[in-house]
């Protein structure tokens, strides 16, 4: 995917915690129906085991990353096009700019939620949580959480072929959340897991958002009037696929987990149903296509 060179970058929807964050234990509401929560799957519902931490490359412990740093190295979409952390400070500029103005075709205000950039734990309205709970939503103080060590644990863990687009399709995933929490879609999930449960429709619904933004993300002006995507590619569309396809539960079951795939342990749908609702998302464009609560196959 390529962004406008000439495009200006919004940072301040970005805080950069890398290094700040403290000893954490995972703990509070609201972590076991968002994001990707590889733990969940992995643990089988009990707990965290020891021998699969994430891994801890990047920011090290006393090296303190201020978004002021974002702020000086993430100026246009030049810059987005050539720094990582630059790119997704972009990405999610893009997606809240959508949402933005989809809310307000609908008469309603989208309320800005910020990313949290951090390392190794962090503390969050939802409770403390480390690197191994990955990407994540907290509806309590309407934030998404980052590790970015994550996304290369897609690759050298997942075996995924990574990529912009393919972070992009994390991020749009989990400021899906955020829009479930702002239309009150979220309140309504009963606790529960299995192939039909509330969490698996909530977290595929999030999978045709982010597919929803996609399809509009080269036309979606930034506050200049201009796109600051300016492309995306067949094969940046197949990465995010291919994400998808890699952290259905049958596969962390499977290739992470025991390798026994038990369906009425499912949080998050299968690899099939993650790559359809995608597919429905960016394919048709319209948040209304995306509701999962009342199909009655979700495939």
């Amino acid at each position: 995917m390529e962004f406008d060179d000439s495009v200006g970058l919004d940072s301040s929807q970005v805080s950069d915690a890398r290094g700040i964050g403290g000893r954490v234990a995972l703990g509070g509401g609201g972590l076991g129906i968002v994001g990707f929560i590889v733990y969940f799957v992995l643990s089988q519902l009990g707990g965290v085991p020891a021998s699969v931490p994430l891994s801890t490359d990047g920011v090290g412990g006393g090296q303190s990353v201020s978004s002021g740093d974002l702020a000086n190295e993430c100026r246009t979409g030049k810059d987005a096009n050539t720094k990582p952390d630059c790119a997704r400070v972009a990405l999610i500029n893009s997606i809240q700019g959508y949402w933005s103005d989809q809310f307000a075709r609908s008469g309603r205000t989208y309320k800005q939620a910020t990313t949290t950039f951090f390392s190794g734990g962090v503390n969050t309205g939802c409770g403390s949580a480390t690197s191994d709970v990955g990407p994540f939503y907290c509806p309590a103080d309407g934030k998404v959480y980052v590790d970015l060590t994550f996304f290369r644990e897609l690759q050298t863990r997942f075996g995924a072929q990574g990529g912009t687009f393919a972070e992009a399709y994390v991020l749009a995933h989990e400021y899906g959340h955020h829009v479930q929490n702002l239309l009150g879609t979220s309140g309504k999930v009963r606790e529960g897991t299995g192939p039909t449960s509330d969490g698996v429709r909530l977290e595929l619904q999030a999978d045709c958002y982010a597919g929803v933004w996609a399809n509009h993300a080269t036309t979606t002006p930034s506050s200049s009037g201009k796109p600051l995507i300016r492309s995306i590619s067949q094969d940046d569309v197949n990465r995010a696929l291919d994400v998808a396809s890699r952290i259905g539960d049958d596969f962390i079951q499977k290739n992470l987990g025991g390798g026994k795939v038990d369906e009425s342990q499912f949080s998050h749908g299968s690899s099939a149903q993650r790559e359809q609702w995608f597919l429905t998302g960016i394919n048709g464009g319209n948040p209304a296509e995306c509701d999962t609560f009342g199909a009655r196959n979700l495939g």
